[in-house]
């Protein structure tokens, strides 16, 4: 069996975690399996190298930024190789580039386009376990790329779609997926499965137990995922093709995203093809465009608001400024103290009266909504940021998710 783990950067922290992960790593091993290791830089280090960063320039190269970032998933896998070395076992660490992860050209937001084996398939073949940088891959310049936060989930998960590895485990520091936050809400209640769908939903819309675009890739290629902490050998939480939903809750969990701004846009020409040329300008520099609302027309112009991550703010307000004179839109402004909440759950394609029971429990505590959106497996609301938690609390409350058996009467 071929078994894809990946270990985060709380997971590798310090030397005791290191060799902790190492030890793991070998059992798998000796239990006759061939193993493959996707590991994050240790710790807070990419925070650190971003802060080192600032120090230097305030407006650094894309390119740049990456040789920096990749250098801490380096220091890791080096250290836990020597720490398997120690206990005996043959092994090897590669960068991204060494393995053949090869990218689109976009820095700090590379996406995988192609991944060779040969040379992870002659390491495994000669019985070593092989230990390989996350976040990481190297692009048609031979210059090194990073994936974007995260990134290490989908080095792992798309190494196991291209190993055709019987699972890929994500090891964390917390031991699955819960039904939202269990620092905001202590009384959380661990899934021991989610589909697939759910867990992208819930991935993208801030719980950050997954990055999204690996549960994309699993979706795609059926890879099933075993999200599991690092501190025990407890089971964790299966993500898979859908489960029974018959016996799964409506409303299978709670997100919330701190990683959000409003940008709104005022006395916009009401004309064909201007939605088309200010986020086709916003697309064009890889700005992720979230919820987008379009006001009813007046006087022939309509005001448009949209909301993006905080990191693409300053690039996105410059792009605004740009296209403003081209567009037509007379003014815009953009708020940075709002956050989004939603409620996730595939049983909500036949529960009709979902959105209006999370509608209730927001009202019921006096928050206010500024944009809704909704798919056919949640629903997301823009609120103030100070609210957030009290909202989270709220809609965890009402969706009887502090025990699962009860959450599944609801509706019926």
């Amino acid at each position: 069996m071929l078994v894809v783990k990946k270990f985060g950067g709380s997971s590798v922290a310090n030397p005791e975690r290191i060799k902790r992960v190492a030890r793991r790593v070998v059992e798998e091993q000796q239990r006759g399996n061939q193993v493959v290791v996707v590991v994050s830089a240790m710790g807070d280090t990419t925070d650190e190298l971003i802060e080192l960063m600032k120090q230097v320039t305030d407006n650094p190269s894309e390119r740049e930024m990456d040789m920096l970032l990749s250098t801490g998933e380096q220091v890791s896998i080096a250290l836990l190789a020597m720490a398997i070395r120690d206990l005996g076992v043959d092994v090897v660490s590669l960068t991204g580039a060494q393995v053949g992860i090869y990218t689109d050209d976009v820095h700090t937001k590379a996406k995988i386009l192609d991944i060779t084996t040969d040379r992870i398939g002659e390491e495994l073949a000669q019985g070593r376990i092989v230990v390989v940088a996350g976040f990481q891959g190297v692009n048609s310049h031979n210059d090194i790329t990073t994936l974007g936060r995260g990134g290490s989930d989908t080095t792992a998960v798309a190494l196991a779609a291209a190993l055709q590895a019987d699972v890929c485990e994500i090891f964390t520091d917390v031991d699955g997926v819960y039904t939202t936050d269990p620092r905001v809400v202590p009384e959380a209640s661990k899934l021991e499965r989610i589909s697939f769908d759910e867990m992208l939903e819930l991935a993208s819309l801030g719980a950050q137990v997954l990055h999204p675009r690996s549960v994309e890739v699993a979706k795609q290629y059926g890879i099933p995922l075993h999200v599991r902490t690092s501190f025990d050998h407890r089971e964790g939480t299966i993500v898979e093709e859908a489960p029974d939903m018959e016996n799964a809750p409506v409303v299978s969990g709670v997100a919330y995203d701190y990683n959000v701004v409003k940008i709104g846009l005022f006395d916009v020409p009401d004309q064909p093809g201007v939605a088309k040329k200010i986020f086709k300008a916003l697309s064009a520099q890889n700005i992720n465009v979230d919820m987008i609302i379009q006001s009813a027309m007046r006087n022939n112009m309509n005001d448009i608001g949209f909301t993006t991550t905080r990191d693409d703010l300053r690039k996105a307000l410059q792009i605004i400024e740009e296209i403003r004179e081209e567009v037509g839109f007379k003014s815009y402004t953009h708020d940075e103290d709002v956050a989004k909440v939603s409620i996730v759950g595939a049983g909500m394609i036949s529960h009709p009266g979902v959105a209006a029971d999370m509608f209730e429990a927001l009202a019921d505590e006096g928050i206010n909504l500024e944009m809704i959106t909704t798919s056919e497996i949640k629903v997301s609301c823009v609120i103030k940021r100070a609210e957030t938690e009290k909202a989270v609390k709220a809609l965890h409350k009402k969706f009887r998710l502090h025990d699962l058996e009860e959450a599944k009467k609801y509706g019926k």
